[in-house]
């Protein structure tokens, strides 16, 4: 019976049974290609103090983390609300003398204080992968390449890749199209919101242009290459294309130079990840610096709720399990697992095998249909 006090709170919900099987399913193929690539597993705690989960990256909000005083310390904690600064405060400390590059691969929950307009979710399984010690073409590649295998060995199809420049306006202002700070964050925003009026308001009508550099990906690079004053971003260009040619034609790459998908951390290479089976994306990755150590990484994580939408997983499957009426061979049904069945036992006479989503019946110590 349901009682008031039951509900959850808005942005959480309840895995059952079908979604939580197709959820561990789908978890387990991913890190399994992870590690097949070399990464290897670490478990950060789900709360630790504010100031070290906002001190590794740049642009992490903590306003946007579920905050609250530690009785112990009297310091503030919070919940994690993205693993990667975490994956980037153990290469920094506790595996600071590990040889580099180190390949680190994670799975856990994430939480959030608010929900933003586009996903009403504020708790996610966030599964992911960082290369700590170089932000190279190779290494971007490599990330590019991992999250493919992952998202495929979980069974999603129709990929692609859509990259990104996240440090380009700050490039381009230095010299090539002069802003000072106040005005590089006002072309951001209104270049994130794609919105022409709004960037030449701002004063940022030289970079009108990169509205319209977007596309696939060899077009889109030419468009960038005829508007890159100064030539500041031949370096960038000539690394994406590099990129592009390592991944070949496995899946479709776009570009879109301005996109920056709210990783403030981010420095010269992002890329997000879509199937045609999904609305969302499936995950976001690049390059980027850990503070405290000034390390270069390259990473990238993953969502379950798209990947899920993508599989058109979370509906009861019915799977072939195996009745065992009161008084059955225990011996016989341990056999039965031990060759992959899955079994349901009998607590009371009156259990029935149907009832119960069971599609077979052990009679004479053999597995028989319903």
């Amino acid at each position: 019976m349901t009682q008031p006090d039951d509900l959850l709170p808005i942005g959480l919900e309840d895995a059952l049974p079908a979604r939580a099987a197709a959820i561990t399913s789908a978890m387990r193929q991913v890190l399994q290609s992870m590690d097949a690539h070399g990464y290897d597993r670490v478990r950060p705690p789900l709360v630790e103090f504010e100031q070290s989960l906002a001190g590794r990256m740049e642009g992490v909000a903590t306003r946007r983390m579920v905050r609250f005083t530690d009785p112990e310390s009297l310091r503030t904690l919070a919940l994690r609300s993205d693993m990667t600064v975490q994956v980037g405060r153990i290469a920094a400390t506790s595996l600071r003398d590990a040889p580099r590059p180190l390949r680190l691969c994670y799975a856990g929950e994430v939480a959030t204080i608010k929900a933003d307009q586009l996903d009403p979710a504020r708790q996610r399984l966030q599964l992911g992968a960082e290369l700590v010690g170089s932000d190279s073409v190779a290494a971007a590649a490599e990330a590019v390449s991992v999250a493919l295998d992952a998202l495929e060995a979980a069974g999603v199809d129709g990929l692609s890749v859509d990259f990104t420049m996240p440090d380009l306006v700050d490039t381009l202002a230095e010299e090539a199209l002069p802003l000072d700070m106040e005005q590089r964050e006002a072309v951001r925003r209104e270049l994130d919101m794609k919105d022409a009026g709004g960037l030449k308001a701002v004063g940022g009508e030289a970079y009108l242009p990169l509205l319209y550099a977007a596309g696939p990906m060899e077009q889109a690079l030419e468009k960038l290459s005829a508007l890159d004053a100064g030539g500041v971003l031949a370096s960038r260009t000539a690394a994406l294309r590099e990129v592009a040619a390592i991944l070949g034609d496995r899946v479709r790459l776009t570009l879109d130079p301005s996109e920056r998908h709210g990783f403030g951390y981010q420095s010269w290479f992002g890329f997000t990840l879509h199937s045609d089976k999904a609305r969302g994306a499936l995950g976001r990755g690049g390059t980027y610096a850990i503070k405290g150590s000034d390390e270069a990484a390259t990473g990238f994580s993953l969502y379950m709720e798209p990947i899920l939408e993508a599989l058109g997983k979370g509906e009861a499957e019915q799977r072939d399990t195996v009745f065992l009426p009161l008084g059955h061979d225990r011996s016989v049904a341990a056999s039965l697992r031990a060759d992959g069945w899955r079994t349901r036992a009998a607590v009371n006479a009156e259990d029935d095998a149907a009832t119960l989503g069971c599609t077979h019946r052990l009679e004479n110590g053999e597995a028989k249909p319903l």
